[in-house]
């Protein structure tokens, strides 16, 4: 059952009204880009970011994962951000974008994903096992999440959420609120 305009416009506009974090989220979306792009930016910043990833699933993800993650992150100098962050804004290639973030200490393929949803949000999603599940369960992604995503996962992820919001006509920030609430949903057997 592909996900319908309805459905995906419905889920968009109850995400805020269930997601805690759906007001900083969109502070955000709109903040970072341009400070990200100017490079005005300080650690916090971007360390946002990957503590975003992982928070946004209200203490459903491991946590022992999270802080491991959070901790190897906080080993990255500040230069490291400058140069992976440039190149990110750089790179023509969602693969090269990808390659410049996955140099960070911390910042795997699906953190990367994060990182590109703030950089360009007119362009990009964060991925993660809850969203990709989404998509297979209604009919739109075959493969079960990989055990460790790489770019060409992403690609082929990011492919179908644009698809989905083509055929939604809607932004792709809606299409990941949708995704998102659904898998919260079904994850707490709603």
């Amino acid at each position: 059952m592909a996900l319908s305009p309805e459905t995906v416009a419905a889920l968009a506009d109850e995400y805020p009204d269930e997601q805690p974090l759906a007001t900083v989220e969109d502070e955000h979306r709109e903040l970072l880009p341009a400070t990200l792009a100017e490079g005005s930016y300080g650690w916090r910043d971007v360390e946002w970011i990957v503590q975003w990833y992982f928070r946004r699933f209200l203490g459903r993800y491991p946590d022992a994962e999270r802080r491991a993650a959070e901790e190897r992150f906080g080993d990255n100098e500040y230069e490291d951000l400058e140069t992976a962050i440039g190149g990110a804004l750089a790179a023509e290639t969602t693969h090269a974008k990808l390659e410049a973030l996955t140099a960070l200490e911390g910042v795997d393929v699906p953190i990367g994903t994060a990182f590109l949803q703030f950089l360009e949000p007119e362009r990009y999603l964060a991925m993660s096992a809850r969203e990709w599940a989404v998509l297979r369960e209604h009919g739109e992604l075959e493969e079960p999440y990989p055990e460790a995503p790489d770019a060409e996962d992403y690609e082929r992820y990011l492919e179908w959420c644009r698809t989905i919001a083509d055929r939604c006509n809607c932004e792709l920030w809606d299409c990941y609120r949708a995704l998102w609430l659904l898998g919260h949903r079904s994850e707490n057997g709603e």
